[in-house]
């Protein structure tokens, strides 16, 4: 099979008029290219006018194992013949159990766990603000600008990614101050790493501390170890840690959401683990399915809930779900996708330092592991981002045959299957540096 191949500039017939009734009987929402799949297997996608695209998106890091794993396939059959639902908040099966045994073996720290689930990273978000109150009794907490933590009232409180995501829906919960992350390629301060001293860390308590955010009513930090829509943004060595030591000083629990990059997406099997952080809270969701919805927060035994119903949903922990769950983790390590996500993202590293050599476009390429970002730039030297540029070169490719999402203001996310092959990974980037060539006409 040729790969990619493209009969019909997408959208084709056949998916412009899906895309017409998804307007006309779909809330608006975040829609990106107009790519409408007919079926996918691994990193390959066939739409609906038959062109077959190479996916560099992987259902924004749903899919770390690839379109319809056989094996997870297989999982979800075998539950659905036996029940799908049993509301696992109310009543109990096994399967649930065996999930949360083997997230709080998987997690930082050796301390015993428990797990809430849910069914997105939002909802995994929202039991870590619950879970850290109820604990501390405190009512704060500390969150960076550019982060992406949900959309819901209390989770977009701590989002900070793009004003259009808060906009009219103010009042969101009170209490949360928001300080800069470590963006070097952008310093809000203007320094330079490591001359810098993480300045942008020590800031919190030099200032944000003494000013906005009394330490005795913080009850968590919130934190991406790699900030995923604010623009994949990588901290500096030495920022995690210093973080995670400014929460434990003051008695406030470092919250870690791996939503977007954990379970193998950086190299590591938690973002995190580039740092000697241990979180106090894990926040997971995204790929943990293999592509269908579960969401998890992880935390220590003691921290748990005093008293039952202070907390619970309908769907968390569905039996489908749950093997889908356990059927991803046996692949992750049967096939040794953590390592290969470090080894082959060297090489994906490796191409885009190349072509952003070649084009004053290109200003940034960061990214740990299958999680890498080039951010495009009126021109190296101004930095002035251009995103008008990013949204062309995205249109560009998927009309050439790969899929792309973009993220922060003017960045463009890479983020393959970790087990794509790696000629399709190889077909993917020659497309992505023709439309390069084409954009630098």
């Amino acid at each position: 099979m040729k790969v990619p191949d493209i009969k019909v500039t997408p959208p084709g017939p056949r998916a412009k008029e899906i895309i017409e009734r998804d307007r006309s009987y779909i809330a608006t929402t975040t829609k990106s290219a107009p790519v409408v799949v007919k079926r996918a297997s691994g990193s390959i996608v066939e739409d609906v006018d038959g062109n077959i695209l190479i996916d560099f998106a992987a259902g924004i890091s749903v899919l770390n194992i690839g379109h319809a794993h056989p094996k997870v396939v297989e999982a979800i059959s075998r539950q659905a013949s036996q029940f799908t639902h049993f509301a696992g908040t109310d009543f109990y099966y096994e399967i649930q159990a065996t999930l949360a045994e083997r997230l709080g073996k998987i997690t930082p720290g050796k301390h015993r766990k428990k797990v809430f689930f849910g069914n997105s990273g939002t909802e995994a978000n929202e039991a870590a603000i619950k879970v850290a109150k109820s604990h501390t009794k405190r009512q704060m907490f500390l969150a960076f600008l550019g982060a992406f933590h949900g959309r819901t009232q209390g989770a977009l409180s701590l989002t900070a990614s793009k004003a259009k995501q808060r906009a009219g829906f103010f009042p969101t919960m009170p209490g949360v101050v928001h300080v800069p992350y470590a963006y070097c390629y952008r310093c809000p301060y203007k320094l330079t790493y490591p001359s810098c001293d993480l300045y942008c860390a020590n800031i919190i308590e030099d200032v944000y501390m003494k000013t906005v955010a009394p330490p005795e009513d913080l009850a968590g930090v919130f934190v991406e170890p790699v900030q995923g829509e604010g623009g994949y943004i990588v901290p500096p060595p030495g920022w995690m840690d210093r973080i995670a030591k400014i929460a434990k000083d003051h008695g406030a629990l470092l919250i870690d959401d791996e939503v977007q990059s954990g379970l193998g997406r950086t190299g590591k099997m938690w973002a995190i683990e580039h740092s000697d952080a241990v979180p106090d809270i894990l926040t997971m969701a995204k790929s943990l399915g293999g592509g269908l919805p579960i969401g998890a927060a992880v935390y220590p035994a003691d921290m748990d809930f005093k008293e039952s119903g202070k907390h619970s949903n309908t769907f968390g922990g569905n039996p489908v779900a749950c093997a889908a769950s356990l059927a991803t983790l046996d692949v992750i390590e049967e096939e040794g996708l953590v390592a290969r996500s470090a080894k082959i993202g060297e090489h994906l590293a490796k191409r885009l330092d190349e072509m952003a050599e070649r084009y004053e476009f290109i200003g940034d390429r960061r990214g740990l592991g299958m999680m890498q970002a080039t951010e495009f730039v009126m021109d190296k030297h101004s930095k002035k981002p251009d995103p008008k540029r990013r949204d062309a070169i995205e249109k560009d490719a998927y009309q050439h045959g790969l899929i792309l999402l973009p993220c922060g203001d003017s960045a463009m996310r890479y983020i393959p299957a970790l087990n794509i092959p790696r000629d399709v990974l190889d077909a993917g980037l020659d497309v992505l540096e023709e439309c390069f060539k084409r954009a630098a006409t």
